[in-house]
């Protein structure tokens, strides 16, 4: 048999058998003096096996193993590891489909509602719509659930849970409020100082920590080179941003 005819008795294409060669997944026959190769069935024989390994998931190195082991024994191992493999992906399937099942049950899907399911929980219970900081602000939280570690961020969201309260809950909203009306303040109204306080008062302990610690330039949750706030200076309005230097200012004070 020629080359074209030994891949289409097996199924597979010239390039894939002269690939396999390549390999050493099947050992070249001898040429004919006209320089073709002359295949035998034993040849087809062995790349039909090297194609049923193929199609159970084996990657073409793991074929190679197996098939210079004559009793099989490497086979068995292979194939273990190959449905362990399997079944992590079946169960990581499901819990996408569980998670995709949340979402489609949402009313009013957004971009960021794609968020870990703690975060999502967060969220829903956090100030929205009417205000542009509140907008802003849950694309930050988004940003922080989607770059930090999985370990950490369910940790991250219970930080933000003391927010949704229906007490904390009504003094978000007036403070995202009172940051809209700064949009076009300029950085010395003495409204600045008397918003940074109450946001001083408002935040959860824990979360006032993490704050510091990413401005001191320690590894945390928010930046990991804790460059946070100058960037959110560039986003803001001069006057809010400077909320936020007056509120660090704070935070450093009493801690």
């Amino acid at each position: 048999m020629k080359i074209g005819e030994l891949a289409a008795l097996v199924g597979v294409s010239t390039r894939t058998v002269r690939h396999y060669h390549h390999l050493g997944l099947l050992p070249e026959p001898e040429r004919l003096p006209n320089g073709y190769r002359e295949y035998r069935l034993r040849d087809a024989v062995l790349l039909a096996r090297v194609r049923r390994l193929a199609e159970l998931g084996l990657a073409l190195d793991e074929i190679r193993d197996v098939l210079a082991d004559d009793q099989g024994k490497e086979l068995r191992e292979v194939l273990l590891e190959l449905d362990a493999d399997l079944a992590g992906q079946q169960e990581a399937i499901r819990l996408r489909r569980e998670r995709l099942a949340a979402l489609l049950a949402e009313a009013d899907l957004h971009p960021d509602s794609a968020v870990s399911p703690a975060m999502a929980s967060v969220l829903r219970g956090l100030p929205s719509g009417g205000s542009k900081f509140a907008d802003f602000d849950r694309e930050m939280l988004a940003l922080v659930d989607t770059t930090a570690d999985p370990g950490e961020r369910e940790a991250f969201a219970e930080l933000l849970r003391p927010l949704t309260t229906p007490e904390a809950l009504a003094r978000g909203e007036a403070i995202y409020a009172r940051i809209d009306e700064l949009a076009e303040a300029a950085p010395d109204d003495p409204r600045v100082a008397e918003l940074a306080a109450d946001i001083a008062d408002h935040l959860p302990e824990e979360m006032k920590a993490m704050m510091l610690a990413s401005v001191d330039g320690h590894p945390d949750t928010f930046n990991e080179n804790g460059r946070w706030l100058s960037e959110m200076s560039l986003t803001l309005s001069p006057a809010q941003a400077e909320v936020f230097h007056v509120l660090m200012t704070m935070l450093k004070e009493r801690s």
